[in-house]
């Protein structure tokens, strides 16, 4: 029964799962700097006799045929990028590049995706399809690394009519998984103000145009976007999470600059809410009698997971697990470049539960003190390597 044959693998791996999770943690490159760790999975996937091609500079594509390959294609994908963090965990697998941590369990993610390639190349006369491994840079930063492999051609020769991609989630109790169907994750934009004027003696500040004040006026007046001018059942988010300017008492700048994100679930409201930030920018200007440039990186869309293949990925993960290890993934508010698959195919994101409060892991992510129980990798990988064999659609 594949079941059990894809189980057993994944135990006879483990260790040697394991073993890998610590050369990645040990070695994080930042977004679009993953050289490294793409020549370590290549020679992964070289060392176990699985074909793969390169894109986007350190992206791998690799496929692996079992039975009758034309008769579906199933994409499995995992970023390999890690954080500007410095790492603060006392391990002998901690972080040797400074200032670079896999504090977002991207680590783990090409883990699992590796002991999947392992388990679904040695059992492949045991399912039939193609499935396509999807080792992708740069999640961390926009643009993100999914739309670079999009644009060099991830999706075709052949194309998968299904995406599967996984994400640790740290307050979930290890041996646990979680779905959710429909809008899981917001879209996610940067915002880049400077508002400028003339400066001046902080005792005079009827000669000047006074930019700490229209910025703060503006700071309060963007708060209407979400609390005011949004449905209040769509979720919003617009937060301004840094202000600079000016660098002693006496004196009002002339430039003070501001940064944050907007993050919504809806991609009409999303690119109207840019038009009502600009305008509330250039009406606190002609008030205030400054100049206030906004610029909005826009980022990545709302994940969207298809509902029908979501649900099938369910079933399938409680015949694997037990039901009363799956549940239901809450809706977030951050995001993931996964988004731009699921908004081109049919697309399932789920979550891998990484904590253990016995064993007192229970960081969160993008934190310096991040870990997981590496009991959670070998479940990972039997699962994406389930889903990829399994799934029909």
């Amino acid at each position: 029964m594949l079941k059990e044959e894809i189980k057993k693998q994944a135990a006879l791996i483990e260790n040697e799962l394991v073993a890998i999770r610590h050369h990645l943690h040990t070695h994080p490159e930042l977004s679009y700097e993953e050289f490294e760790t793409s020549r370590f999975i290549q020679q992964k996937l070289k060392e176990w006799g699985i074909s793969y091609s390169t894109m986007a500079t350190t992206g791998i594509v690799a496929i692996i045929k079992g039975k009758n390959p034309s008769s579906r294609t199933i994409a499995l994908r995992a970023d390999i990028d890690a954080l500007p963090i410095t790492e603060e965990n006392d391990v002998a697998y901690c972080s040797q590049n400074i200032g670079v941590m896999h504090a977002c369990g991207h680590d783990v993610h090409t883990t699992c995706l590796l002991g999947a390639a392992k388990i679904l190349s040695e059992l492949k006369d045991e399912w039939e399809g193609t499935i396509k491994l999807i080792f992708q840079p740069g999640e961390e930063k926009n643009p993100g690394g999914a739309s670079l492999m999009i644009r060099d051609g991830v999706l075709k020769d052949p194309s998968p009519s299904a995406i599967f991609g996984l994400h640790v989630h740290p307050g979930l109790e290890v041996g646990n998984f979680s779905f959710r169907s429909g809008k899981a994750m917001a879209s996610a934009d940067e915002i880049y103000i400077s508002v400028k004027g003339k400066g001046g003696h902080a005792a005079a500040p009827h000669l000047t145009s006074d930019t700490v004040l229209a910025a703060a006026q503006l700071v309060v007046n963007l708060q209407q976007v979400v609390s005011r001018m949004n449905d209040p059942l769509n979720p919003t988010v617009l937060s301004i999470t840094s202000v600079n300017g000016g660098n002693t008492t006496n004196v009002i700048p002339s430039e003070v600059k501001l940064m944050g994100t907007f993050r919504a679930m809806d991609e009409t409201w999303r690119y109207k809410a840019h038009e009502i930030i600009k305008s509330i920018c250039t009406n606190t200007a002609g008030i205030t009698n400054t100049e206030i440039i906004c610029d909005i990186d826009v980022g990545y869309p709302f994940l969207l997971n298809d509902g029908p293949l979501c649900e099938q990925a369910r079933s399938q993960a409680i015949a694997l697990m037990g039901a009363d290890r799956i549940h239901e993934t809450e809706i977030r508010m951050g995001a993931e470049d996964f988004a731009y698959y699921s908004h081109l195919i049919p697309a399932c994101f789920f979550r891998l539960g990484t904590g253990n409060k016995e064993k007192g892991i229970t960081s969160g992510v993008h934190t310096a003190h991040f870990n997981i129980d590496e009991s959670a990798i070998a479940l990972g990988a039997q699962m994406m390597a389930w889903l990829g064999a399994g799934i029909t659609v």
